[in-house]
Parts: C-alpha cells; sequence; structure tokens
C-alpha cells in the first residue's frame, strides 16, 4: 500500500518506521525549515529511530499527497486546519485519512474529525483516527502494545486495523467515534494534572485522579453524544500508563516540570486541549472539576496546590 505520512515529529516518524516495517511503500514528508525534518532528510535518523532506506523523506506536500492511497496525519492537533487548507487544493477523491494526533479545536470545541469534515465529502474521502498507548523509544525495541482505528466508515476502519496489525501492534476495531476522539484528547489534560503530582511529591494521588479522571471524562463524552464507557477503554484510560507514569510522557514532564518551576520546551498537546475540553464542559453543562483545575493553572495563573485543594473541598457525593 502506497502510504505517506504527514509529519516527521516524534509519533510522525515512528508511525512511518512502523508501515514501511510491514511492507508499505511510505513516504514521509515534513516542513523543510524544521529540525525534526532535517534530521531524517540528511541522516534518515532522528533521536528516537533509525529510517531504513526504503523510506522516502520529502518535504513535497503535492508529490506526498498525489502518490498515497492512505495520508496519515500527524502534526500538532491546533494546526490541523490551516494543514489542511494547503492539502485540500490538491484532488483527495478516493484517498484515506488516518488522523494521528489526539486534541481537540481550541477555537470551536469540534473533535479532529469534525475539523476534516469542513475539507473532504468523506463519502469520496473517508477520514479515521489512530489513537491509544505507545511511545517510540518501545516500539523500535520491540515492546509491542494494543491500539484503536475508528471511524464513521466500518468498512474503512475494518480495512486498515487488517492492513496494520502486526506482531507489533494489535489494533482494535473502534466503535464510537465521539469517545475515542474525546477521550484520546482528554487523557493528556489528565497527564498533565499526573505531572502536577510527581512534581509536588504526591505521585501516590495518582490513581484516584486515573479513577475520578475517567469518570469525569466519561461523563463529558455521554454528553456529547458518545458512549460513555469509550472512556475506560483503549483511547482514554488504556493509554494512562504512556502518558501518567511514562519518564517519556510529553504532557507528564510538562506538568511536573511547571510545579517545579521549570521550563518545558516540548510540544504538550495537553495544554491547549484543557482549554478545549473547558469549552465543551461549558458548553454541554458538564462538571469537569479536574480539567478545569488544569486550565485554571495554565490559564488562569492559579496555584497547583490551591487547584489540587479545591478538588479536595468538593462536597460529599456517591463514587458511581
Amino acid at each position: 500500500m502506497k502510504i505517506s505520512v504527514l509529519g516527521t515529529g516524534r509519533w510522525g516518524s515512528c508511525i512511518a518506521w512502523y508501515l514501511d516495517r510491514i511492507g508499505n511503500e511510505v513516504v514521509s514528508r515534513g516542513l523543510e525549515s524544521a529540525p525534526d525534518f532535517q534530521a531524517l532528510y540528511k541522516n534518515h535518523k532522528n533521536d528516537y529511530l533509525t529510517f531504513p532506506e526504503s523510506i522516502e523523506v520529502t518535504s513535497d506536500l503535492e508529490y506526498a499527497v498525489n502518490r498515497a492511497q492512505v495520508i496519515i496525519i500527524s502534526i500538532s492537533s491546533q494546526h490541523l486546519r490551516s494543514y489542511m487548507k494547503e492539502i485540500s487544493k490538491y484532488n483527495l477523491d478516493g484517498k484515506i485519512f488516518v488522523l494521528c494526533m489526539k486534541g481537540v479545536d481550541v477555537e470551536t470545541g469540534k473533535r479532529l474529525s469534525e475539523v476534516m469534515a469542513e475539507f473532504v465529502d468523506e463519502s469520496k474521502t473517508p477520514v479515521a483516527v489512530w489513537v491509544g498507548p505507545g511511545h517510540p523509544q518501545d516500539y523500535v525495541r520491540g515492546i509491542p502494545n494494543c491500539m484503536v482505528i475508528d471511524s464513521k466508515n466500518d468498512e474503512v476502519k475494518r480495512k486498515l486495523v487488517k492492513e496494520f496489525s502486526s506482531d507489533l501492534i494489535r489494533f482494535y476495531i473502534g466503535t464510537d467515534l465521539i469517545g475515542s476522539e474525546i477521550g484520546a484528547a482528554a487523557k493528556n489534560v489528565v497527564g498533565i494534572a499526573a505531572g502536577f503530582l510527581d512534581g509536588l511529591n504526591m505521585t501516590s494521588l495518582k490513581g484516584a485522579l486515573m479513577s475520578r479522571g475517567t469518570r469525569e471524562i466519561g461523563r463529558l463524552i455521554k454528553a456529547c453524544g458518545g458512549n460513555e464507557m469509550s472512556a475506560y477503554g483503549l483511547c482514554h484510560l488504556g493509554d494512562y500508563e504512556a502518558t501518567l507514569f511514562s519518564k517519556w510522557s510529553h504532557n507528564r514532564k510538562y506538568g511536573e516540570d511547571l510545579a517545579l518551576g521549570k521550563k518545558f520546551e516540548k510540544l504538550a498537546e495537553g495544554v491547549m486541549t484543557s482549554k478545549a475540553l473547558k469549552i465543551l464542559g461549558d458548553r454541554y453543562n458538564v462538571d469537569l472539576p479536574i480539567v478545569t483545575g488544569v486550565y485554571n493553572v495554565l490559564f488562569e495563573d492559579k496555584e497547583i496546590k490551591d487547584e489540587l485543594g479545591k478538588l479536595f473541598m468538593r462536597g460529599v457525593k456517591e463514587e458511581f
């Protein structure tokens, strides 16, 4: 299968590496000005992995789009709309798009597949999402994991699961696109909260954070029209180890560094996602205490300890 992976960051390069590994013809496309692209273009490797010679690295967007049967996008979620303005100039009929980033549009509160619907006719150009746990540092060492592919198009998601599954990634067929997208985005916000706990030497509270975070996001998924049980699947709860505990989690490290008064230099998707989820919570009148606490720290200059204190001062209620 001819696949183009748009995005040469940590996850984008891992996806290109993985899809080549299982026998596809892969092109990795990045921005010529980006350091991650230059590393792959010049040396066929970055800080995480080495590309085989079979992967073609290019900055030519038109070439990458036109040659592909499947186009995978792995960029910052907040840049998807501007990126699709460029991509939609080309003929996209018959191609499949797969979104491999986790977020919600901060300007509108739209899920990423909803942003895609502004640019493509899904009857001609289906859209799927690829979510779930995993880090490149583990995959390149041969450590397997489980992930989910979801789409409104049942035939497409089943085809992708069949084509992409291997001994390294076991894919499941998603059954709730709303839940898959919101759950995947929200776990990054919970990851920042977990980092707060690490920075304050309160790591033992992560169990409670996992439990209450899942309940909170389940309520939001249900209010948005999805199945609240999706929060307990691979898109959200199943991704907690990689996001709330891993030393490689950008969101956890961002929260930890913030609590320690340090500056984290890399992308943490949960920052803007906390703002987007706050929009959804207000829109659907859903109580999101953990999301709100993270949002207040990041955008209202509230103290982390004060926001944690508010969670403990909430009124007594039944667990379920």
